[in-house]
């Protein structure tokens, strides 16, 4: 029999978050409420796009489940808008199978897909993935200084020189990995596997979040020098270009 006093948020990731899941499908926001409400969340629905914006600013989510095909504004806009404001984890749901409307869901600010149809056990699973990494474990791993990089795994902040960075969950997550292990090549597969937690999935999504962190990291993201591709295999953290004086941007 399990120790009750090792249960709890780690267990239970869900439990209180409020998660907001946005899709016209009355059946999919009843099924997914319900699997999601089992699992300790509280779930607020939206059919449309102007609900769910509402929604997302009157009661502000710990996650939102957003299809990418909703009434009014579509399911990417909706996110970009709240990715002006918010680094909320985001879920895209997605009846398009092909690999470039997934990168771009991806590039407008999503953290993760499902392509429909999905199990809804799959729903909660990714749900609990993504709080866990939004939230800082019982053990940190403490603060690592690179050069002009720091990242702090309690307060699960990054900053570059003095500035700020402003990086979603899973943004956070793969340059912690990556500082962690500075001048590493690293592939795209071990990346998903250890950051993202998959055994199988679309190496795409690993492009697209590299992208979005050197347009915050780097001078020039059309040459970037911090965050380097190994080309057909990965990428590396380069310590010295975070050792290099800084560049105007």
């Amino acid at each position: 029999m399990a120790d009750a006093s090792h249960t709890g948020a780690a267990d239970r990731p869900l439990d209180g978050r409020r998660v907001l899941v946005v899709d016209d499908d009355p059946t999919l926001l009843e099924i997914a409420a319900a699997y999601l409400t089992a699992a300790g969340s509280v779930v607020d629905v939206a059919p449309d796009s102007v609900t769910a914006l509402e929604l997302a600013s009157a009661r502000p989510p710990d996650l939102v489940v957003l299809d990418r095909m909703i009434p009014g504004v579509d399911g990417l806009t909706v996110a970009r808008r709240l990715r002006e404001t918010s680094a909320v984890p985001i879920i895209m749901l997605t009846a398009l199978g092909e690999p470039e409307h997934r990168i771009e869901g991806l590039e407008a600010g999503a953290d993760d897909y499902l392509a429909k149809p999905f199990s809804p056990r799959e729903l909660v699973l990714r749900a609990e993935g993504l709080m866990r990494r939004a939230s800082p474990g019982p053990e940190p791993t403490g603060e690592v200084a690179l050069g002009r990089l720091r990242v702090d795994a309690a307060r699960r902040e990054a900053r570059l020189d003095t500035r700020a960075l402003a990086l979603t969950a899973r943004e956070y997550d793969l340059l912690d990995y990556l500082v962690r292990r500075p001048d590493r090549t690293i592939t795209r597969e071990q990346l998903l596997a250890d950051v993202w937690g998959w055994t199988v999935g679309d190496v795409s999504t690993i492009t697209v979040h590299v992208r979005r962190l050197r347009e915050k990291l780097e001078a020039d993201p059309g040459a970037p020098e911090i965050i380097q591709t190994v080309w057909g295999v990965g990428y590396r953290l380069s310590s010295a270009a975070l050792t290099s004086p800084a560049v105007p941007r």
